[in-house]
């Protein structure tokens, strides 16, 4: 795809999901220093429960590679991922996990059911969490206090 900051293709997206009424949130698949992948949120446009930025990036990188395991691939989103989104990554076997807001309440990595911990996780990436934490969390709040 690309050879830019993954990070910022992540927020990119998230910004992207925030004008189409979606929760700003956004992912970036990379291999090498090449970005491969790169989505944001679309739950409600999608009407999928399952469209979360993480498993539209996997789904694209694992289309482009032609296969299931992304093992030598980096996973960036602005949001930390959720149980399901944190099974995909074991599942897709991600090499390296980088998030930006913490999420206490729905969060799986470090918040939470702490899934990688799990001593029935198939596979753990390495985690580094906080990255822009206080960016992505800003624009969680800014979007859900337009809501209310």
């Amino acid at each position: 795809m690309t050879k830019s900051d993954p990070f910022d293709a992540a927020f990119d997206a998230a910004r992207d999901a925030e004008r189409e009424g979606e929760a700003p949130v956004g992912a970036a698949v990379a291999r090498g220093g090449e970005i491969l992948a790169v989505a944001g949120n679309r739950t409600r446009r999608d009407r999928d429960p399952t469209a979360h930025a993480e498993m539209l990036a996997l789904r694209q990188a694992a289309a482009l590679l032609g296969t299931e395991r992304l093992a030598d691939c980096d996973v960036y989103v602005t949001l930390e991922p959720c149980t399901m989104c944190a099974g995909a990554l074991s599942l897709a076997r991600i090499r390296r996990l980088y998030y930006g807001a913490d999420d206490p309440k729905g969060g799986a990595v470090d918040n939470g059911v702490r899934f990688f911990a799990a001593r029935t996780c198939h596979h753990r990436p390495e985690v580094y969490g906080g990255i822009a934490g206080s960016e992505a969390a800003a624009l969680l709040h800014d979007f859900f206090a337009a809501l209310r």
